[in-house]
């Protein structure tokens, strides 16, 4: 692996890996996705068997613009149209009736696909220049293994992944830090999927009420599952008042609003107050925990504000406990 920074010749060399059906790890503005040809079965197959992913389980497809997002897609519905026009670029995936282009192995076997516009500036160049060579799409999931910790730096991608992927170009941490936010469509009738990078309320004034929760129905989509985002150690929540109470040495803790105690000698990670800035860190502090050699991970119980929403429902998932049910 190749971890290379952005310019003119790395990125037509990534072009070129990709058309050949080789993987290329790019950053977003919410994490690295490991990318593939969505058109070239080879190179998406690649992208399974390197993440240990389920082949049921379906891709984004990230394009440029809503004029290659159309390619993809059966139809658009208004508000879909209506939400991409608001917030692509962006951290927003929208999930549609897919065209004949979107095939099953991007689909996982759904009558449905998913698109992203990016606003990473990398992500955005890469995409451009790949349509200009004459691609419609780079599948791309995060670029870790699955049901592990998202990468939100390039050596996050070479310690997860390592020889599996061609290249790596170098944007820096990513901005939002965690993943899109996932609508599905069904005719006008919108379903949230996954809590992200676009806050509910910003949906609902676009929409004119907020998306429906998900049933029985509702189709697959990444990082859904009751396991997601795990780190290796065991972690759990604990509530602010029991972590203040007790913290046993061999545990490595991610704390909100708890400070340090003197006596505690193993990890302990003050995340930011706000969060925005929790959001973006929360990745790095999960891999720097894990990392710490620790018997457990204690993370400190988020607040039940709406800006707190997709924060939360990364952490309930990393600390879910099934092994076989991670995404």
């Amino acid at each position: 692996m190749s971890i290379v920074p952005v310019n003119a010749e790395t990125l037509a060399r990534a072009v070129a890996l990709l058309r050949r059906g080789e993987l290329v790890a790019f950053p977003t503005e919410t994490v690295y996705g490991l990318g593939a040809d969505a058109g070239n079965p080879r190179g998406v197959r690649a992208i399974f068997a390197a993440k240990g992913r389920p082949a049921d389980h379906p891709v984004i497809v990230h394009v440029a613009d809503l004029a290659h997002a159309r390619q993809w897609a059966l139809a658009l519905p208004p508000a879909a149209e209506a939400l991409a026009a608001a917030f692509w670029p962006g951290p927003l995936t929208l999930i549609v009736p897919r065209a004949a282009r979107a095939t099953d192995d991007l689909t996982g076997g759904q009558d449905r696909v998913g698109l992203r516009v990016p606003s990473h500036p990398v992500a955005l160049a890469l995409l451009r220049a790949f349509h200009a060579a004459g691609g419609h799409g780079i599948a791309a999931p995060s670029a870790n293994r699955f049901g592990r910790i998202s990468p939100t730096t390039a050596q996050h991608v070479r310690d997860d992944l390592g020889d599996a992927v061609a290249l790596v170009l170098d944007g820096g941490p990513c901005g939002v830090g965690i993943e899109s936010t996932i609508v599905a469509f069904d005719g006008d009738r919108s379903v949230l999927l996954r809590p992200g990078g676009i806050a509910v309320a910003d949906l609902a004034r676009v929409l004119g009420r907020a998306p429906a929760m998900p049933d029985a129905q509702a189709p697959r989509a990444s990082g859904t599952l009751a396991s997601h985002y795990a780190p290796r150690t065991p972690a759990r929540l604990v509530d602010a008042a029991a972590l203040a109470r007790s913290t046993p040495s061999h545990t490595a803790v991610l704390a909100h609003t708890v400070a340090r105690p003197a006596a505690f000698a193993g990890a302990w990670i003050e995340a930011p107050a706000a969060a925005a800035d929790y959001a973006r860190d929360l990745y790095a502090n999960l891999r720097a925990l894990d990392a710490a050699g620790a018997r457990e991970i204690v993370i400190e119980a988020l607040p039940d504000a709406s800006e707190w929403l997709a924060i939360r429902d990364r952490v309930q998932r990393a600390v879910h406990a099934e092994d076989d049910d991670r995404d």
